[in-house]
């Protein structure tokens, strides 16, 4: 598959940043496909970078002003309820959306990514404050989405605007919801609907031992055992 102007290499250079990480071919190649897509469902398990797509797409989109926001949402906890928790809402989403600004972090300079933060180029929106907001012109990335029920899935898919792109991040193997069978994400992997893409990232950029272990544990919950 040939590589055009948004994947990365050397042009980047030319348009006043550099990613301080560069994605791997597997990427790549599900890059091109989510470009392609205006909804996107990147599967994969613990280490496969999902996270770490969603956001590079996201950045590069809004550096080169194909979009003017990036919104972040992820499942915090049980009922989304946040509000009896201390601070402003930036504060309360801190710990949940900490692993998407490390991933940024990862690709940009940091205090790159917190000018965008502060300059309200990047936002957090809980998923309880999510009803009602149309977003365009934006890059939306849905972290952890196996953790949302069919209705709150439904939900968030319709606050799509004109020219957004929404990218789901999630793994079946990491369901926390009470009950697995609960989760959007199981039918959302099966749409067959045009302009919505469904990637399984299969490779591991974690440590090693990791593999062996996520093979473990699957198969001790096949059986079961635990």
């Amino acid at each position: 598959m040939s590589e055009g102007p948004f994947i990365n290499g050397k042009k980047n250079n030319k348009k006043g940043y550099r990613f301080l990480l560069s994605l791997n071919e597997e990427q790549k190649i599900a890059k091109a496909k989510i470009l392609q897509s205006d909804v996107s469902v990147i599967l994969g398990k613990a280490g496969s970078g999902k996270t770490l797509l969603a956001c590079q797409i996201a950045l590069q989109m809004l550096l080169e002003k194909h979009v003017n926001k990036i919104v972040i949402t992820r499942p915090t906890i049980s009922q989304e309820d946040i509000g009896f928790l201390p601070g402003n809402l930036a504060e309360k989403m801190g710990p949940w959306v900490a692993p998407i600004y490390s991933n940024m972090y990862q690709l940009l300079r940091k205090e790159r990514v917190d000018k965008m933060i502060h300059d309200d180029q990047i936002e957090i929106v809980p998923v309880s404050y999510m009803r009602g907001r149309t977003f365009t012109n934006s890059a939306i990335i849905v972290d952890e989405c196996q953790n949302l029920e069919h209705n709150q899935t439904l939900m968030i898919l319709q606050r799509i605007g004109i020219n957004s792109r929404m990218m789901f991040c999630g793994d079946t193997d990491q369901i926390d919801l009470k009950r697995t069978h609960d989760t959007g994400l199981d039918f959302l992997s099966r749409m067959d609907v045009n302009r919505l893409e469904i990637i399984k990232l299969l490779n591991n950029h974690r440590h090693p031992i990791l593999e062996d272990i996520m093979t473990a544990y699957s198969e001790s919950r096949h059986n079961s055992s635990f």
